[in-house]
């Protein structure tokens, strides 16, 4: 790294503190066999980003973190399974955005949300200053597809779910139906007892 342009040292930045504070640790308490690459760069960005996102309540932090959990297959992956037969299941899919031969796999899911379609790039990737539509795999950065999942999160006001403790709502308006309801429900139960 290079030093040209410091200005000297500066004091460390003070790890995140408190019960509903996001650390490495505890999402590895979450996922114990999360993938550090995926882990780390979510807990260095998680606090700052979910004071922007109000994601302020243990009940909205829980839900997150379950659905994502999920979503990333155990923070496992930032890309959905599967190779270019399977995405060839989005092309022409009108309601992604899909227009355009290739789109399928172009715009296949990725993020901890798993987010396809060429518009869910664009619009989202416009909520959070990166241009996605060109550049779609900038949304398999941990950072950048945390942004995208709590921009997601925010328009689909998915806080009001997740202040009923309602996991089959916030399901359906993480994934569009009740996939995976149990293993979310799962880590949903998991998260409680880490974030209290």
């Amino acid at each position: 790294m290079s030093m040209r342009g410091s200005r000297g040292p500066t004091a460390p930045v003070a790890p995140p503190s408190g019960p509903l504070a996001v650390t490495a640790d505890r999402l590895r308490r979450l996922v114990p066999s999360g993938k550090p690459a995926i882990i780390a760069p979510i807990a260095e960005s998680f606090d700052r980003l979910a004071a922007r996102y109000d994601i302020a309540t243990r009940l909205r932090l829980c839900h997150f973190l379950a659905q994502a959990a999920h979503e990333s297959d155990g923070f496992h992956t930032l890309t959905e399974y599967g190779g270019p037969a399977y995405f060839k299941r989005y092309d022409g899919r009108r309601d992604l955005g899909n227009t355009m031969p290739g789109d399928g796999a172009r715009y296949h899911g990725r993020g901890i949300f798993q987010l396809p379609g060429r518009f869910n790039y664009r619009r989202y990737g416009a909520l959070i200053g990166v241009d996605l539509e060109h550049d779609p795999d900038r949304a398999m950065e941990p950072s950048i597809s945390l942004a995208i999942a709590f921009a997601y999160w925010r328009e689909r006001d998915i806080n009001v779910a997740a202040d009923a403790d309602d996991v089959v709502r916030v399901t359906k308006l993480i994934n569009g139906g009740r996939t995976g309801l149990a293993n979310r429900t799962r880590l949903l139960a998991v998260a409680k007892t880490i974030w209290v």
